[in-house]
């Protein structure tokens, strides 16, 4: 089968689009032919590699996948049409009998711990499949899972999101906080949004936004925000970027409010200012993708039109290098998605 795969980390050129294998199906699980596969900011990651990620290679990436049964082990028919939940429980251990997979030592990520969707086919535990809601296309149903699940644990487990809540979400154009944005709204909050750049201002309004800045035009843009929110503060401050938003975020979130994250695009290490923290009676939320339950709630926003994707791009999967420089550029307004040539 054709495959978009690495064969040790590195920068892009270490990407190659060949032949490998084709994959056997196994005991409990589903061989799907991919349709579909959205890319993320962890794919980059990923082929770059860290300290203590031990992969084994040839390693293909790919979370966000949708495609078609082709060996459904008494499960599913040849033929329907499906998505793949990207969060794998291994083991079954005291997480994941609460029902709080993503915090089992045991969890894997498809496409990052494990051989993803960026290839012809995949094969995946009978648990991990759903049905690909009605009406929507390959990319359309696979551009909002991996960004989906990790920001409705985000917003809805982990901050405890409810109707009247004020949510200012620190960027605008990736796959998490394009979703934030219409899971927050969905939910009955009102979302503040800071955005690069007039186009991306722009398309955040149009996903629901009812007030956004541009840091580009304004490098003070956190005053901006304040004669709009006043001094009650964010209820939820969504921040992704890490160092050169963290302390801002911190001043902007109000009394009893919530600071929640599930990465750091621009710098892990930054700045607090622990007077804000207790003065405030702030919490901060770290989360990280999402449980087999919440993967089901979230089909159900998608399916029901609540979620709608955001696709940038789609692109050949030959052209998958492209794709991976395009995430690294930024420039992207939701997702880059891959389909099989």
């Amino acid at each position: 089968m054709k495959a978009l795969y690495f064969e040790e980390h590195g920068e892009r050129e270490v990407l190659h689009y060949e032949d490998l294998p084709d994959l056997e199906n196994k005991e409990n699980h589903v061989l799907i032919k991919v349709e579909a596969c959205a890319l993320n900011h962890l794919d980059v990651w990923i082929r770059k590699g860290w300290p203590g990620l031990n992969l084994s290679m040839p390693h293909i990436g790919g979370s966000d996948v949708s495609g078609i049964v082709v060996e459904g082990n008494g499960s599913w028919k040849e033929g329907d049409k499906v998505v793949i939940d990207p969060g794998i429980s291994s083991i079954v251990d005291s997480w994941t009998e609460k029902g709080l997979d993503s915090m089992s030592p045991g969890y894997k990520i498809l496409g990052e711990h494990i051989s993803g969707g960026c290839a012809e086919y995949v094969c995946v535990p009978v648990d991990n499949v759903h049905r690909r809601p009605e009406g929507l296309t390959a990319s359309q149903a696979a551009a909002p899972l991996l960004a989906g699940l990790t920001a409705y644990r985000m917003l809805v487990t982990r901050a405890g999101i409810q109707k009247g809540d004020n949510v200012l979400v620190m960027g605008s154009g990736g796959g998490v906080n394009s979703l934030s944005i219409q899971i927050a709204k969905h939910f009955g909050a009102e979302v503040h949004v800071v955005a690069g750049g007039a186009k991306k201002k722009s398309k955040a309004e149009d996903l629901g936004a009812s007030f956004v800045v541009d840091y580009k035009a304004n490098e003070d843009w956190h005053k901006e925000l304040f004669p709009v929110i006043g001094r009650k503060g964010y209820d939820i401050v969504v921040d992704n970027v890490g160092k050169p938003t963290w302390s801002r975020s911190i001043k902007l979130a109000g009394i009893g409010g919530r600071i929640v994250t599930v990465g750091n695009t621009k710098g892990p290490i930054a700045e607090t200012d622990i007077r804000y923290l207790f003065a405030k009676q702030l919490s901060i939320l770290g989360s990280t993708m999402g449980s087999h339950a919440e993967f089901t709630e979230l089909i159900k926003l998608i399916g029901s039109g609540a979620i709608k994707p955001v696709i940038d791009c789609e692109l050949p999967l030959s052209e998958g290098v492209r794709g991976h420089e395009i995430l690294e550029e930024g420039t992207m307004f939701g997702k880059v998605v891959l389909i099989p040539d």
